[in-house]
Order: C-alpha cells, then sequence, then structure tokens
C-alpha cells in the first residue's frame, strides 16, 4: 500500500494533466457504454416485433435521479417510435449515425486522454530519474564501494520503466476502471435487476484467483529485477575490462559466464511475464463461463415468460453490455498485476532514495576562510565495517608545505587522503581546519579549498575544454590555455583535431596515460585551490610522461598545501614532511635525509627503488 500511495503522490504532482486524464477516461467510459446501448433501437428497428404501436409522449412524474432516466427513455422511444412509424429507413439511418457519433466521441476521448497520460508518465519517470541521480551524487563514496554500479543502472533503467507502467495502472485502476464497472453495472441492473445478479456470481472467484496470482508475481519480478542489476555490473565490468579479457584468453570463459547469468535472467523474466500475462486468458475463460451462463439463464426466463420484462432485443442488448463489463474488469485484474511486479520495483528504488547519506552538512555551517595555520589530525582511528584502517593517528600539515604519505599497500594512505575532503568521516578523534574541525563546515564550501589528482585520471566523456573547466562556471577559453600551459597540456592539446574542442571518448580514452594525467592537473590548476591531494600521480606512467606530469606538479604544488600520496619515492624527495605508514599507523616521520640516515622501514623502501 505505501507503494501504491507514492506513485499516486507522485503521479499528483501533475495534478491537472492527471485530472484531464481522468475525466477524459470518464467521458470515454460514458461514449463506450452509449454507443452499445443504441444498439437497442437499431435491433428494434430492423427486427420489429409486429405491428409498430403508437406510444404516448411522455409526462415528466416523480423525483430522483431514476426519474429522470425513466423520462429519458421514454422520450428517446417516443421519438424512435414515431419515426420508425413514419419512415423506418430514416430511422435506421438516424440510429447508425447515432452510432456513429458516439463511437466518435468515444475515440475522440480516448486519445484526449492519452495524450495527457503520455505527458504524465514520462514526467514521473523523468522525476524519478532525476531524483535517483541527485541521490546518488549525494551517497557517500561508501557506498559505491559496497554496491555495484550495474545494479544501480539497472534500478535507473528497468526499475523506473515499471514505474512508468505503474503510473498508467494507477489511474486506470483508481479512476477509470472501477467507474466503468459502476456505470456498466447500474445500466444493467436497470435492465434487469435477477439477471445482473446472477452474472456477478463468478467474478469474486475470478478476483480470489488473480489477487493470489499478484503475490506470487511480486516475489518473481523482485528477483528478475536484481538479476538484471548483476547482468548490468557484468556488462560494465567485463567491457571496461575488455583488455584484460583478451590479453589473458578469458573470451570464451568470459562468454560462457555471461551466457549463465543471462539464461538465469531469462528464466525469471519469462516466469514473471507468464504470471502476469495468465490473468487475460484466465479471465476470458471465467468471463466466457459467465456469459453462456447468462444467454442460458437469461434465455429460460424469456421463454418462460419471465427475464423481468426485457424483450428479446433488449435481452441481446444486455449480453453485449455485459460482455463491455468483462474489459474493465480484466483491466482491474492487468493493473493489478502490473503493480504487483511495479511494488517490487519501487521497493528497489526507495533503497536508493532512503539510503543514508551519512556524510551530512551541519546544521549551521561555520563560515571557511584561506587555509592560514595548518590542517591537522588529531587522534584519528577510522573502521571500515569492522576493520581498523587507521589507528590514533596525528600529523599537522603546514600552510605551503607538502607532507607526503608513503608505505605499503592497505597501510591507510588513501584513506587519510578521503577523510580531509569528507569523502568518509573519522570514526575517532578529528581533522581540524586552523583549528575548526572540518565536519562544522559545509561539504561544498570545504571541498572548494581543496583539488585532487588521482593515479586514475577520471576524465568524462566530452570536449577537453569541459574536463578542464569541469565544475566551474564563467570559464573562459584563455583561463583554460593558461591552466594547460602550466600542466604542460598545451602543446598536445592544440595539436588535436579540433584543439580544445576535440571529445576525448569515454573516461578519456583517446589519450594516452599521459596526457589524461596532465589534463586532470590542468583541472586542478584552473580550480586553482590552496590545499591539494594528489595520490600516486605519476605511479602509472612511463618515464618520459612521469617526467612532464612530475613538472606539472611542481608547477601545481607551489605555494600550495600538499598532501601527497607516494608510490615512486623519488618525486618527494623535496616533501617538508614524509610519514611512512604500517596497518594503518605512523611508523616513521621526518625529511628524506632524516629517514634515510635512520636505516629503518624508509630506508628499506628506498634502497629497493635504488634510492
Amino acid at each position: 500500500m505505501k507503494q501504491l500511495s507514492t506513485i499516486f503522490k507522485a503521479t499528483f504532482i501533475y495534478r491537472w494533466r492527471a485530472i484531464a486524464t481522468i475525466v477524459f477516461n470518464l467521458f470515454y467510459v460514458l461514449f463506450n457504454l452509449i454507443s452499445l446501448v443504441l444498439f437497442v433501437p437499431f435491433l428494434q428497428v430492423i427486427f420489429p416485433s409486429g405491428e409498430l404501436e403508437t406510444v404516448k409522449k411522455p409526462v415528466f412524474e416523480g423525483n430522483g435521479i431514476s426519474a429522470y432516466i425513466n423520462y429519458g427513455k421514454d422520450s428517446y422511444n417516443y421519438f424512435m417510435n414515431s419515426m420508425a412509424q413514419d419512415d423506418p429507413k430514416s430511422a435506421l439511418m438516424f440510429v447508425c449515425l447515432s452510432v456513429v457519433i458516439a463511437f466518435f466521441f468515444k475515440s475522440l476521448f480516448r486519445y484526449l486522454a492519452i495524450y495527457h497520460q503520455s505527458e504524465l508518465r514520462m514526467a514521473v519517470v523523468r522525476d524519478y530519474r532525476n531524483k535517483m541521480f541527485s541521490k546518488s551524487m549525494h551517497l557517500p563514496i561508501s557506498f559505491f564501494t559496497e554496491e555495484k554500479k550495474g545494479d544501480l543502472m539497472s534500478r535507473m533503467n528497468s526499475d523506473v520503466n515499471e514505474i512508468e507502467v505503474a503510473v498508467v495502472a494507477v489511474l486506470e485502476l483508481i479512476f477509470r476502471d472501477p467507474l466503468a464497472v459502476i456505470i456498466t453495472l447500474g445500466t444493467l441492473l436497470y435492465w434487469s435487476p435477477s439477471l445482473t445478479l446472477f452474472s456477478l456470481i463468478l467474478l469474486p472467484i475470478s478476483a480470489f484467483i488473480i489477487s493470489k496470482i499478484g503475490k506470487s508475481l511480486k516475489r518473481t519480478a523482485s528477483k528478475g529485477q536484481k538479476q538484471l542489476g548483476v547482468l548490468f555490473s557484468f556488462l560494465d565490468e567485463y567491457l571496461g575490462g575488455i583488455r584484460i579479457v583478451k590479453a589473458f584468453n578469458a573470451t570464451e570463459a568470459s562468454i560462457k559466464k555471461f551466457e549463465n547469468i543471462n539464461l538465469h535472467h531469462q528464466r525469471l523474466s519469462t516466469r514473471t511475464f507468464r504470471k502476469r500475462d495468465v490473468s487475460s486468458p484466465l479471465n476470458e475463460f471465467l468471463g466466457a463461463v459467465v456469459l453462456i451462463a447468462i444467454v442460458w439463464f437469461g434465455g429460460s426466463m424469456i421463454l418462460d415468460g419471465g427475464g423481468d420484462g426485457l424483450s428479446g432485443e433488449e435481452f441481446i442488448g444486455f449480453i453485449v453490455v455485459f460482455s463491455q463489463l468483462l474489459v474493465p474488469v480484466q483491466n482491474i485484474a492487468k493493473n493489478s498485476a502490473n503493480l504487483s511486479k511495479a511494488k517490487a520495483s519501487q521497493d528497489r528504488i526507495e533503497d536508493i532514495l532512503d539510503a543514508d547519506e551519512k556524510i551530512l552538512n551541519p546544521t549551521n555551517p561555520k563560515a571557511i576562510f584561506p587555509l592560514d595555520k595548518s590542517l591537522s589530525f588529531k587522534n584519528v582511528s577510522f573502521a571500515y565495517k569492522s576493520e581498523m584502517v587507521l589507528k590514533n593517528l596525528s600529523f599537522d600539515l603546514l600552510k605551503g608545505k607538502t607532507v607526503a604519505l608513503v608505505g605499503e599497500s592497505g597501510s591507510g594512505k588513501s584513506t587519510i587522503a578521503d577523510l580531509l575532503p569528507r569523502f568518509y568521516d573519522v570514526t575517532s578523534g578529528e581533522i581540524t581546519y586552523d583549528g575548526t574541525n572540518i565536519n562544522l563546515f559545509s561539504l561544498h564550501d570545504l571541498r572548494a579549498q581543496i583539488g585532487i589528482v588521482n593515479q586514475e585520471s577520471i576524465l568524462f566523456n566530452d570536449s577537453v575544454f569541459n574536463n578542464i573547466s569541469f565544475g566551474m562556471d564563467n570559464i573562459t577559453e584563455e583561463d583554460v590555455m593558461q591552466a594547460a600551459k602550466i600542466a604542460n597540456a598545451h602543446d598536445f592539446i592544440s595539436n588535436l583535431d579540433d584543439g580544445y574542442h576535440t571529445n576525448i571518448g569515454e573516461r578519456g580514452n583517446k589519450l594516452s596515460g599521459g596526457q589524461k594525467q596532465r589534463v586532470s592537473i590542468a583541472r586542478a590548476v584552473l580550480k586553482n585551490p590552496p590545499i591539494m591531494i594528489l595520490d600516486e600521480a605519476t605511479s602509472a606512467l612511463d618515464t618520459e610522461s612521469e617526467k612532464l606530469v612530475q613538472d606539472a606538479l611542481d608547477n601545481l604544488m607551489r605555494n600550495r598545501t600538499s598532501l601527497v600520496i607516494a608510490h615512486r619515492l623519488s618525486t618527494i624527495k623535496n616533501a617538508d614532511l614524509i610519514l611512512v605508514l604500517r596497518k594503518g599507523e605512523i611508523a616513521e616521520s621526518g625529511t628524506h635525509d632524516e629517514l634515510f640516515a635512520k636505516k629503518g622501514l624508509y630506508h628499506k623502501l628506498s634502497t629497493m627503488q635504488g634510492l
């Protein structure tokens, strides 16, 4: 019920579109019924039972809705009877034109309902995707280490598409089909109460069977959507790592693995569609049983002289109108099945929208100013789940100085760098910015003071210009070119086909490793932050590229406060302070010369690298 309420609220954000859809659907239902009821006088004109009797002009009597209905019916009968006596062919032509006009308005209102419904359903889908992407951008880094990107893509694609179907189902299930059932039942009851009550015997049985199928459908749909997430994750990983797949001759093994995952998804999807689609033929069969029973029961009543005064023409009209009662009943069953399937998708979407952001802005953030004294780690500990990554770590990063972090893999270097811009929050202790805990600043203001160059260059499928000016407003081409020159990137960018407006492909794959890194450095230069974090920015480069990138980094770090994670110790020999980490603790600290003279862990690492 919660999921249905959520979809309902999301739909009625666009109140007038929703109301227009409902109103036009109501007119569609009315004219659909009128187009069928008009066949009764058509039958009376074509198959008159003996001589036409003269019908007296009706007089309005009584009060209430039934009096108006009787007066309208009698007036129409009087009009048709008079016309049939004077000119039967004209009466036939009038009935035919009336039916055509009724069908025209029925089709017109159905189109208008679909017209507004189309805008409504896609607007809701757009809103859901916007919300999910916005939420994804605000979720902490830890979320993406636990969740697969492919699963998130699946939720934004197939699960949101199920919501699109549910929007239509909600409007039809609540407003159109029940009204169609009520109006049609009212007409049938007016014609023959006993025959109508008899015809409703099997409908509750049909509803019970469909509801049982709906519950089973939700369970199977949920499994299918999760498996689609696994499928998307596999595609993301293996297409991204296609070079490794080919290099290790793992093509056939990868294909076989994908086929198994895809087969499992296909089986779940097949079961889902079978359960969803079985409701329609089942309803048709039960409807046919009811229809045949009505023909037998009603026909017997008429032959025996009963039938609530139904004439043969009215009985045929009753059968035609009742057959249309099955359409909204079947739609209710179908839309109930669609909603059951959408509930599973809504659950998966809510998992993202309700996820704990963890890294929150303070209620009343303090103003932040350019660093004046130092950044300080004070007894900082950090645990990822149950594993302690940093243990009681303390050091100062003074303004304008460079602190380098070295140590074996898994010693906590990258974690320290991630704590500074609050990608994660410390488990205990605090990080201060000129004496103020960084948690007291807004995330936007804090991160505006920090520039980051990673080991893996994070670039986007866009132009060089847009990658360098990423996240910044009112940037001129001259600004970008100046930043590129400082990053030693201007020369190779100028030689590209469209210069700074060349598209560099997905993840910048049209560029070499060194070129990508220099574009990343140019981006950091343009941001011009007072604090820089360099996370092994040259470790993945060849010697020539490393020289160009290192020169660019030296330009970038000049007069800035820098935290450097180093794999190649030759790049941090001139750091003001080197921290040697081991298992989340500071094992040694000092300058290069001081640490080398100690003949400890740093000396060992330096010797291994030939320093």
